[in-house]
């Protein structure tokens, strides 16, 4: 049996409405089940209340939620939930899920850092890549490598962490394409060249089509411009290059200046308008 990341099917779509004061309260209820879907909503709302987010910096260190392989259900939402509500004094807390036995909480963790931008991490998570790719294998019998290396690596891009560039730079020959491409990813937004962004743009002429909607995804994350036009005619959904669309158009826009746009993001636009 495998563990799979992470949601308890069922567990967020069948419950109830909940208060702010409810899901608080949720979070130390003696259901797991009731304290999962409270942490889930805490983030899904972005419920920023002080005692939300001190509620969800106690729930990384939760030990009554466990699976049958020995994962934390509830630590893993609480990680997601803590990188949306944006608050840096959940990164200890997060720092510390970098060293959890459970893969996906490390993941969810490292992912929640590179969203909060707390370069105090950095050196935490460049040491995750410190192996390189003799460490970065498969685990037998789990569906992963032995490191979240995809959400450390864009955490790493997120936080402008230039110190990282020769640990990732070895990950742009890992063997796992998505891996490829989160270290082709972060290598564009740690230097702006567009060696990597190209290589990303061709990653959308791939066979597979998970591979296009991740090259998509990652092409959105670092608003590659000169991608507008590859995404638009993009073998994939028309869902997803929306998404990326949005992304590459969100960089071109200039929140001190949002009636005006510039031609790029005219261009992204009328893209966009052909899509709908």
């Amino acid at each position: 049996m495998q563990e799979s990341d992470p949601e308890r099917i069922g567990a967020q779509g069948d419950s109830p409405s909940l208060t702010v004061e409810q899901a608080i309260a949720n979070l130390s209820h003696e259901d797991t089940s009731l304290r999962y879907y409270a942490a889930w909503w805490l983030g899904k709302f972005q419920v920023r209340e002080p005692a939300a987010i001190e509620a969800l910096i106690a729930a990384l260190e939760d030990e009554a939620d466990r699976t049958e392989l020995g994962g934390y259900p509830l630590r893993r939402n609480a990680a997601r939930a803590l990188g949306k509500l944006g608050d840096v004094r959940a990164t200890p807390g997060l720092i510390k899920c970098l060293d959890c036995s459970d893969f996906y909480v490390r993941e969810a963790a490292a992912q929640s850092l590179g969203k909060l931008g707390d370069p105090s991490c950095i050196p935490v998570l460049e040491q995750l890549l410190s192996g390189g790719l003799a460490a970065a294998v498969p685990i037998p019998g789990r569906p992963h490598l032995a490191q979240p290396y995809e959400a450390v690596m864009e955490a790493l891009g997120a936080l402008g962490a230039k110190t990282a560039i020769p640990l990732i730079q070895p990950f742009l020959e890992h063997p796992v394409a998505r891996v490829q491409y989160s270290a082709t990813r972060a290598m564009y937004q740690l230097t702006q060249d567009p060696i990597y962004g190209e290589r990303l743009v061709q990653a959308l002429s791939g066979k597979d089509i998970q591979l296009r909607r991740v090259a998509l995804s990652d092409l959105g994350a670092i608003g590659y411009l000169p991608a507008a036009e590859a995404i638009a005619t993009s073998a994939t959904e028309n869902s997803f290059k929306l998404i990326a669309l949005k992304g590459i158009l969100e960089h071109q826009l200039n929140p001190e200046q949002a009636q005006s746009l510039n031609d790029a993001a005219i261009r992204v636009m009328t893209l966009m308008d052909s899509l709908l």
